[in-house]
């Protein structure tokens, strides 16, 4: 359902323009500044060449625009499914799937337009956005996303009475999701380069590979710890999360800082996470 939402409207929304030409004082930028407006259903893709065949490639192009569809895409949809964590064992199939449906099509493209499409974001106080590969566009959207899910549904019966009730049940399968998810990361961030035909291209993208890596077994090991301080056992749940937390953190950065920030940036992730993990419990929001 998510695939059909970017499809028909979210790829339109998020990068079909118009954009200021070359040599204009705004050049590249989004030209409403909002939203884009072309694109739609994949029109304008590819071009027909006499006979009726298509040619996916345009003359002078050096990459299609399917083939940013197609990247752009993985994206949209994992911002989506962030969200079915959030609101777990509480919603009903239908309902989920047009809220897939919405977020592909409209919410998450337009974050996309106000900063990767060079929307207003992107120039905001001559300053703009630096996000190399989605902490904030990716991530905090499907985030607020779920927490305004699970705030509107409430909790499962007997979460906050029952806790016990509620621990992980199968804490191996939770390790394998997880290094799933880590392993995954490295097709979003060293992928966020766009391309490795250069030496400078593919040190960037190592560069992005060491920062993640860094950062993930930062948090990961700062909330064991924390978690250990706090309740003297060994939590492999914080662990994971952890390793998350710090995944998520880097993201924005991992192309502009060297690794001691990397460092840095993983372990404020995993403070950051262990705050709000209490918090969601003492406001008893079940996420």
């Amino acid at each position: 359902v998510g695939t059909l939402g970017w499809w028909i409207f979210g790829w339109a929304f998020a990068y079909g323009g118009p954009y200021y030409p070359e040599g204009h004082a705004n050049e590249g930028a989004l030209e409403n500044s909002f939203i884009g407006t072309g694109g739609f259903l994949g029109i304008g893709f590819y071009e027909y060449v006499d006979g009726g065949g298509i040619k996916p490639l345009a003359d002078g192009a050096s990459t299609s625009t399917m083939l940013a569809w197609f990247f752009q895409w993985a994206f949209c949809t994992a911002g989506a499914t962030i969200v079915s964590g959030g609101v777990a064992e509480r919603v009903k199939s239908p309902t989920y799937a047009a809220y897939a449906f919405f977020m592909t099509s409209f919410i998450y493209p337009v974050v996309v337009a106000w900063t990767w499409g060079y929307g207003w974001l992107s120039s905001v106080l001559d300053v703009g956005t630096m996000d190399f590969a989605g902490s904030g566009i990716v991530h905090l959207t499907g985030g607020v996303s779920a927490l305004a899910g699970t705030i509107i549904l409430g909790p499962r019966t007997g979460r906050f009475e029952r806790p016990e009730e509620f621990e992980a049940h199968n804490l191996p399968l939770v390790v394998l999701g997880t290094f799933a998810l880590w392993f995954g990361w490295y097709g979003f961030n060293p992928g966020s380069t766009l391309g490795m035909s250069s030496m400078e291209t593919g040190a960037l993208a190592a560069q992005v590979a060491m920062n993640t890596t860094l950062a993930a077994a930062t948090g990961g090991i700062a909330v064991f710890v924390i978690r250990y301080a706090l309740l003297r056992k060994y939590d492999v749940g914080g662990l994971c999360n952890g390793i998350l937390a710090g995944l998520v953190s880097i993201t924005a950065g991992c192309g502009n800082m060297e690794c001691g920030s990397a460092f840095a940036t993983g372990l404020i992730g995993a403070f950051v996470y262990q705050g709000a993990s209490m918090l969601l419990v003492k406001l008893k929001i079940d996420d």
